[in-house]
């Protein structure tokens, strides 16, 4: 069986910097598989389905107040209202639909919640993401129009090779704009995001183990 733990471990030595908030991606295992990292003490976990998420953490989050959960994945419209209520943290806010229902659900429940606004850096027809030449607009209409508390910028970049252009084009907009948080970097890339200055990793696969 993997060592969860020694995983998390080897990750955090890599990134070596305590301002640097790994996201253990726990999306698809189950909470047998997650809870030694529960119980270690880390605090930030990733899924990108709703209704997996509110199954498999809702009871967990009563019982561990401190765990603060990210949607990483496409949050469709219909979930927005669960979306708020179960995440600390939405990292696919991409479009002014979402954006109005996620204020919308934020009066309702009374909740505020922090967004990264995903950027489709390759203008990828299968990726989702705001167009980069749409961002300035949409991230004025977030925070001015709509009082969405915006802190940082998430991608997902092509798999081209080319994970040093798109994560530094992603930071010099995340300064362009004066936010102070980046969401970039997975299990097989994050080492190249951090010299990018990303404050967020997703690491899923070498923490938890290859997914079936």
């Amino acid at each position: 069986m993997i060592s969860i733990i020694s995983n998390f471990k080897k990750v955090k030595t890599i990134i070596n910097n305590d301002k640097i908030n790994i996201i253990a991606v726990s999306k698809s295992f189950n909470y047998d598989h997650i809870k030694p990292l529960v119980d270690f003490g880390h605090n930030h976990f990733g899924e990108n389905k709703v209704q997996e998420a509110h199954s498999k953490w809702l009871n967990i989050k009563n019982k561990f107040p401190q765990i603060n959960l990210h949607m990483i994945g496409k949050l469709q419209s219909n979930k927005a209202k669960e979306a708020v209520s179960l995440f600390d943290f939405i990292h696919s806010l991409d479009n002014i639909k979402l954006a109005n229902l996620l204020f919308k659900f934020e009066k309702i429940l009374n909740k505020k919640r922090k967004y990264f606004i995903q950027v489709n850096l390759g203008k990828e027809k299968q990726k989702n993401g705001v167009d980069i030449n749409n961002l300035d607009k949409f991230y004025k209409y977030c925070v001015d129009e709509l009082q969405l508390n915006v802190i940082g910028l998430m991608a997902i970049p092509p798999n081209d090779g080319n994970e040093n252009l798109y994560f530094k084009l992603l930071m010099e907009l995340k300064d362009t704009l004066g936010l102070e948080e980046l969401s970039m970097g997975m299990s097989g890339d994050f080492k190249i995001a951090l010299k990018y200055n990303t404050t967020f990793v997703r690491i899923g696969s070498a923490i938890f183990g290859t997914r079936t």
